[in-house]
């Protein structure tokens, strides 16, 4: 069985990988404010996940 001399650094082996082209993310819309979010994640500007609201959102000052 053929085994090498030498170990590939990370960067040799990693540059296999690396002839990709980056595509844009995936976005859906929010349920509940209707807003483009990535899907599986708490929507950024209404603070909701599943229904549920998971991060409370800060009240606008009022000027």
């Amino acid at each position: 069985m053929a085994v090498p001399k030498t170990k590939q650094s990370k960067s040799r082996t990693n540059k296999r990988f690396a002839n990709y082209k980056a595509n844009e993310p995936t976005l859906v819309e929010c349920p509940h404010c209707h807003e483009l979010k990535m899907p599986h994640r708490v929507c950024g500007n209404c603070g909701f996940y599943d229904g549920k609201e998971v991060v409370a959102q800060k009240e606008a000052a009022k000027n």
